[in-house]
């Protein structure tokens, strides 16, 4: 397993769709798993998490093809019902009683108390790691061993850096049977990085990613607004993750991404990775 990291415009979606064509080339078998993958194997990506009473009331009103569609989205783990609400918008949005659709998202895994949340999370990369040991291909992440955790956990909830880092520690005693390596991507300049992106990607994502780093959690708390505020929680993140990362003690290297000179950093990223699996 290959877990790609760092800030947002650094690169780690770019690099891991990169160190999957090199696996690729190495006619190894590969799974790329992106942000934002709604059949996300180790994590939650637009699923809802519902007590049976919660979802017993969902269910009573609505009737016929609705109902059957829920039904078809849902799982259930331990005590709760997981509905793959993004999925059923996507394939039934006309369908479906308008209600719903605020109820799902409340209860969206990423809205929930940190602890449930933990639970949930920590839950989904076991299953995960005993299925991907009995198969032979190799998983690319990105950004989900890191990032989601800290986003949640420090961005939305200024969760303790103790607890931080314990939790990124459980990840990685769950996942240590897949002999995984961290990619962290870095930038010589954030700030530089971060205006970058704010400049390539579309006005809605900025004006989103500014007002969860500013509006909650960590970003309240030290009063950060607009961009400047949201750099500031970045640099905050950044130092946290550096902390993580020097913590873990699985293989891990640093590749920087400064260039911004895509064969140079597929050539530097196929270097790496094949000293990781001769090891291996």
């Amino acid at each position: 397993m290959i877990l790609i990291e760092g800030l947002p415009g650094y690169g780690k979606s770019t690099a891991a769709q990169l160190v999957y064509e090199i696996l690729t080339e190495m006619n190894m078998g590969a799974q790329l798993v992106l942000e934002g993958n709604l059949d996300h194997p180790a994590d939650y990506e637009g699923v809802a998490c519902l007590t049976q009473a919660e979802y017993d009331e969902l269910s009573r009103t609505c009737g016929g093809n609705p109902r059957e569609v829920l039904s078809a989205h849902t799982t259930c783990q331990d005590n709760y019902y997981l509905v793959g609400y993004r999925k059923i918008i996507n394939d039934h949005g006309p369908l479906l009683p308008k209600e719903w659709m605020g109820t799902l998202a409340r209860k969206d895994v990423y809205e929930l108390p940190l602890a449930q949340h933990k639970e949930l999370i920590t839950a989904r990369w076991r299953q995960f790691a005993e299925r991907a040991l009995t198969g032979p291909d190799t998983y690319v992440f990105d950004c989900c061993f890191i990032q989601n955790p800290v986003t949640m956990g420090m961005i939305k909830h200024d969760a303790a850096e103790d607890y931080m880092i314990s939790y990124i520690q459980e990840l990685e005693a769950i996942t240590a049977g897949l002999n995984p390596l961290l990619m962290y991507i870095e930038q010589d300049d954030l700030e530089h990085s971060f205006r970058k992106a704010v400049r390539q990607r579309p006005l809605e994502w900025s004006e989103g990613f500014i007002q969860y780093y500013t509006s909650q959690g960590y970003g309240l708390r030290q009063g950060h607004q607009g961009i400047e505020g949201t750099l500031r929680v970045l640099e905050a993140r950044q130092k946290l993750e550096g902390i993580i990362y020097n913590r873990v003690n699985m293989d891990k290297i640093k590749v920087n991404n400064s260039s911004y000179d895509l064969p140079a950093y597929k050539q530097d990223l196929a270097g790496r990775l094949a000293g990781y699996l001769e090891r291996e």
